[in-house]
């Protein structure tokens, strides 16, 4: 897969020549490939296949065009270890570059296949759902889970289920399994990152932890505690939302998460998720079960 891997990034590379713009030449140093989760998925579904490859491109930049967004919206100032690209060079060069990448790849995918196209077209429409709703529910502290799990299906798993769903189509297998498979995959993934930044250190993320909660994210894990508080100690964690934590409050939102078995709670929410993904596969999809597991018991 790792000869695949690189096929992938040397064709965004050529997408990103075909811009044809010194101004988007002036950027590309600074993009990053992350962890290409969506490709790995795709190609260990579909790797025989001769789009596959091109296909994985298109979503990896799609990914990348949503969180150039994300990190607009969310102010944030870091990305993968480095200098987010808002902080770096403005919000509204972010948002362009942003948009360039959606157009770029909607132009591509609209070139290979219509289904295909219309798949990865509705997942970045709900996509942007989920980022409207998950600006929504940041207004106030949100006590929802099932509103939160609504949000980060759209938002986290929808562009993760259409790649398991094209991939499937590529390889013609069944594509109500992989929809599934995938959705539940994308919202098992999306409550591990929750953990985590509660949980891992700055380093080990590549960016601050704690700050979902400062962006005014109530995810799974505070909305857990807040359910398990008396009334003094909810009101307590309310005055920190969307603040600056210091080391003293932070330890403090820790013991509570301790305190009231809330890591654990979480953790077995993403483990019903990942083994609903379990129970569509096949006994022999080894390399699929390695996934699901992999994004559960991660550290980053």
């Amino acid at each position: 897969m790792e000869k695949q891997i690189q096929e992938v990034k040397d064709i965004i590379n050529c997408y990103f020549d075909s811009i044809n713009s010194e101004l988007f030449e002036h950027f590309r140093d600074d993009f990053s490939f992350g962890k290409m989760l969506r490709s790995k998925l795709f190609l260990t579904i579909a790797p025989n296949e001769s789009l596959s490859t091109k296909i994985c491109a298109i979503i990896e930049m799609i990914h990348f065009a949503s969180l150039l967004h994300d990190d607009v919206i969310d102010n944030s100032l870091m990305r993968r270890g480095k200098v987010s690209i808002n902080a770096k060079y403005g919000d509204k060069n972010a948002i362009m570059l942003g948009d360039i990448m959606y157009s770029k790849a909607f132009y591509e995918i609209s070139c290979i296949d219509a289904k295909l196209a219309q798949i990865i077209s509705n997942a970045v429409l709900r996509l942007s759902v989920g980022e409207l709703e998950d600006v929504a529910l940041g207004e106030s502290f949100n006590t929802d889970s099932t509103k939160y799990i609504r949000m980060i299906a759209n938002k986290t798993a929808a562009l993760i289920e259409a790649t398991a769903v094209c991939a499937g189509i590529l390889s013609n297998q069944n594509e109500e399994k992989y929809r599934i498979y995938g959705e539940s995959l994308g919202i098992a993934f999306q409550i591990i990152d929750d953990l985590l930044d509660i949980t891992q250190d700055d380093t080990t993320l590549g960016k601050s932890t704690f700050s979902d909660f400062k962006e005014g994210k109530s995810t799974l894990p505070y909305i857990y505690l807040y359910e398990k508080m008396p009334l003094n100690e909810r009101n307590k964690l309310l005055r920190f939302f969307k603040k600056e934590l210091d080391s003293k409050d932070r330890l403090w939102i820790k013991n509570q998460m301790d305190k009231y078995n809330i890591i654990e709670q979480t953790k077995q929410q993403a483990i019903f998720y990942g083994t609903k993904a379990l129970n569509v596969l096949g006994g022999d999809e080894i390399k699929l079960q390695i996934i699901v597991k992999d994004m559960i018991y991660r550290e980053f």
